[in-house]
């Protein structure tokens, strides 16, 4: 045994004097190219020559001995301060509070080693066993090499790629050391006793971490560029250290049981190594743990909270999605502007006709009751004109906020807790939008960062947004040509038609010698030719956006004639809360109630109501049709319903709905509509009163004039 142990030091001698005289030698090597390393040459040259002085201490006295450990803490904290300056190359030391103090811990570390193994040479040793200095030395130094490795990885994997290939050597010299000590300490921890046979190979790592400098510093041409680590970086590595400290400390708490248990012993540790590993499997993989910790590591370890670069990539991504089951433009607007905020979920508003925000799509936030007129005109024109993000926890306080946007808040999203900021859409001056954002799991109040990025991503937003209605006008203009081209060809028929059959009826007044059957043709054909030409009539005005005189028409007689015709078919409820008569067209307006109680039949079960509610509403009527039916998407209310030539029906045109609401257009009306999946629908048409007619139109003049 005595004769085994003199050839494992001999060669730990050897070896290390090997290590000692190839760290001198590539530290001169070094010290003439230091300038490669952009500031980190003369710390690396530092570092190869306390490897050679270390080198030389064990060669002489031992690794465990006092001179042995204290030049291992020197050299570990030249290692430490290469790193540093490596960092520090491209100002990543300023940028990423998170290395300085990691740096100065680990050298903490490297300090303290020596430091236990000097209190374990001069403490009595009959106590050693007692205290066990010696576990207690190789946990810390198991600490500090994990450390170690985990800002190695840090500096690696946020470089360039060009920069990689200067950075790589000094990177996996120190990487190949630190390796070897995890593995050595961890077999030492385990066999409670020094390897000195593994030990005496320590010097053998020491001629590899100088060859692979030189290497480095033989290959490297280019100047070093280093990045700022990314946040992904960042976090995985904290998360490292987090776990290594973790498991450092169940080892040294379950040693410590050890010690106090006494007959309890192995039930303690045992209780609580089940009980923190049951902590850990919760906790870590939980969601609400995880987004913790990056607002923690974004508010505490960085300049500024966002990595750009990944968000704009992210949000590229996103909103430029293509593929079958790509979820819609609208809704893709929505998830890019929530992801940056870590938002669940958020609404997006657009400008009807009249310049009203609406609901256009939802992210994700089924539950939000949102009206039918999301925000007026004067929170519209606020949002245009001032581009200005409100944060609704300030409104919610009491204040107006710094643009006075308290007053064109309306109550419903005030009642709505979840909601957290509102982001106008501006594209040249237009308000294109605004998107709610729903409030993040972390709560967090909006800061100068928050308001600079999403007003950004909000112009972007507005710009896809803006292309796209463009897109959708040039097409839909395509489609009105090719149908008016149609329609021509189909108008000129009929006319033939109807000037055939008002022929034939004249013929037949003068020719026909039986009264009876005369008679009887005259009535089929007069009311055939009524009829085509006043399909024609109807076809002649499609996309003009105009009907026919306007007269005094009351509703409830409208209403209830509707419903009567649909007597045999469905329940048609109507409910007159007020006598309404009305400045329009009869016959416009029994289309326009025809259509809408046609669809809600449609839409409902057979023994569903279809209610139509007639009533004031100041200078306006208003007329509801409500079904229980199955209702519609936001979606489809703003992309399909009112767009001509798209129906759900098997053979529909698709023009029904269209055409009601530009009936409703020309008679100086409105037509809004409620929606909810699986609850149902609600048509509002608000057409002048009669009596209000005047008013309506000498108030329209001024505003034009104005």
């Amino acid at each position: 045994m005595a004769a085994d142990l003199g050839i494992w030091q001999a060669v730990a001698s050897a070896t290390h004097v090997a290590g000692a005289c190839a760290s001198i030698t590539v530290g001169i090597s070094v010290w003439h190219q230091r300038e490669r390393y952009c500031g980190a040459g003369w710390a690396i040259v530092s570092a190869l020559g306390l490897t050679a002085l270390w080198c030389l201490a064990v060669a002489v006295e031992s690794e465990l001995s006092i001179i042995g450990q204290a030049t291992l803490g020197l050299r570990n904290l030249s290692y430490l301060l290469a790193i540093y300056r490596m960092f520090a190359s491209d100002g990543r030391h300023t940028s990423v509070a998170q290395v300085g103090p990691v740096v100065l811990a680990l050298a903490l570390v490297d300090v303290l080693v020596p430091a236990v193994q000097f209190v374990e040479h001069r403490i009595n040793p009959a106590l050693l066993n007692e205290l066990e200095l010696y576990r207690l030395n190789i946990m810390l130094a198991m600490l500090g090499v994990v450390g170690s490795l985990v800002l190695v990885h840090n500096l690696y994997a946020s470089a360039s790629n060009s920069a990689r290939q200067v950075l790589r050597w000094p990177a996996a010299a120190l990487g190949v050391v630190w390796v070897f000590e995890l593995n050595l300490y961890t077999v030492a921890y385990l066999s409670k006793s020094w390897p000195g046979e593994l030990a005496a190979l320590h010097g053998v790592l020491d001629v590899a971490f100088a060859v692979i400098l030189a290497l480095g510093g033989a290959r490297g041409r280019d100047q070093l560029r280093l990045l700022r680590p990314s946040r992904t970086v960042t976090f995985q590595s904290f998360s490292l250290l987090v776990i290594g400290g973790y498991f450092v400390g169940m080892i040294a708490v379950a040693q410590w049981l050890s010690y106090v248990g006494g007959g309890f012993a192995r039930w303690l540790q045992f209780s609580f190594l089940i009980a923190a590993t049951t902590a850990a499997a919760l906790m870590l993989p939980s969601r609400r743990m995880r987004g913790w910790l990056r607002v923690m590591m974004s508010k505490h370890l960085f300049q500024h909270r966002y990595e750009y670069r990944e968000e704009w990539l992210r949000f590229a991504r996103t909103i430029g999605r293509q593929g079958k089951d790509t979820a819609p433009l609208y809704q893709r607007a929505i998830q890019a502007m929530a992801d940056i905020t870590d938002s669940p979920a958020g609404l997006l508003l657009t400008p009807d006709d009249q310049g009203e925000l609406v609901l256009a799509a939802r992210w994700q936030w089924p539950t939000a009751d949102v009206p039918a007129q999301a925000m007026g005109l004067a929170a519209a024109h606020f949002l245009s004109a001032n581009d200005h993000i409100v944060d609704l926890d300030i409104v919610r306080a009491g204040h107006d906020g710094p643009k006075g946007e308290g007053a064109i808040v309306p109550n419903w999203l005030r009642e709505e807790t979840s909601a957290w900021a509102v982001v106008p859409l501006q594209h040249y001056d237009r308000l294109v939008g605004a998107v709610v954002l729903a409030r993040p799991p972390q709560d967090r109040k909006l800061d100068w960062e928050d308001f600079d990025l999403l007003r950004i991503v909000g112009q972007q937003i507005a710009t896809y947004l803006s292309e796209n209605q463009v897109q959708q006008a040039l097409a839909d203009a395509e489609r009105f040509d090719d149908f008016n081209r149609r329609i021509a060809f189909v108008m000129h028929d009929i006319k033939n038609l109807a000037s055939q059959f008002s022929l034939l009826a004249r013929n037949a007044e003068r020719h026909a010698e039986n009264p009876a059957f005369r008679a009887d043709m005259l009535v089929t054909l007069r009311a055939s030719a009524d009829k085509l030409n006043h399909l024609v009539a109807r076809l002649s005005r499609y996309g003009s956006g105009s009907v026919e005189r306007l007269a005094p028409v009351e509703l409830g007689h409208v209403a209830r004639e509707i419903a009567t015709m649909f007597r045999d078919r469905h329940n048609v409820q109507v409910i007159e809360r007020d006598d309404c008569v009305v400045s329009g067209h009869g016959h416009a307006i029994e289309q326009i109630l025809t259509h809408l109680v046609q669809n809600g039949i449609d839409a409902s079960p057979p023994e569903s109501p279809v209610f139509v509610s007639i009533s004031g509403d100041g200078l306006y009527s208003r007329i509801e049709i409500v079904d229980s039916g199955h209702g519609m998407t936001p979606e489809f209310v703003r992309t399909r319903l009112f767009k001509p030539f798209d129906s759900s029906k098997p053979g529909g045109f698709g023009i029904g709905a269209y055409e009601a609401k530009e009936l409703v257009r020309a008679m100086h009306g409105r037509m809004d509509v409620e929606s909810r999946e699986g609850v149902g629908t609600r048509f509002i048409v608000r057409l002048p009163l009669h009596s209000a007619a005047e008013i309506l139109k000498t108030m329209d003049q001024d505003q034009k004039v104005a």
